[in-house]
């Protein structure tokens, strides 16, 4: 019998109460409407998070609302992201979230982060210097260019 962190055939516990959140995220919004604020379950989302990874997460959604002010904050599989037109464009995952040894800013393929045939498109992120926030203000406004 597999326990929560044994990985199998099939999802482990997380990823399915990840795929759980999605739904309910995508359930909700039907509801509510595509116009509706998500700014506050984005906030509430990030209290809940353990207080290192709440202080990366309270950090970028100020970097993000900064820099990229077109971007609407959401929750994505039950973690805070920005989207455009509702396409993810950037997303946090908390270490906590698959109990990874670090927390996760990642970028989709709607952001515009070309450079030659190769970018980085998720960053570890472990603790958030002012060069960090200055980097990731960067390239949140590259992002959306």
């Amino acid at each position: 019998m597999a326990t929560n962190t044994t990985r199998h055939e099939g999802f482990t516990e997380d990823e399915r109460g990840a795929m759980k959140e999605r739904a309910k995220e995508l359930k909700s919004a039907t509801r509510r409407g595509a116009k509706a604020d998500t700014e506050p379950e984005v906030l509430a989302k990030i209290a809940e998070m353990s207080d290192a990874d709440r202080a990366i997460a309270e950090r970028l959604h100020a970097i993000v609302k900064a820099n990229a002010p077109v971007l609407t904050p959401k929750l994505w599989y039950g973690m805070p992201a920005y989207a455009r037109d509702g396409k993810v464009v950037c997303f946090f995952q908390s270490a906590a979230k698959f109990k990874t040894r670090y927390a996760t800013l990642g970028f989709s393929d709607e952001a515009n982060l070309d450079d030659g045939t190769m970018w980085a498109a998720y960053f570890a992120l472990t603790e958030l210097t002012p060069a960090d926030e200055d980097r990731i203000g960067a390239l949140v406004k590259q992002a959306v260019s």
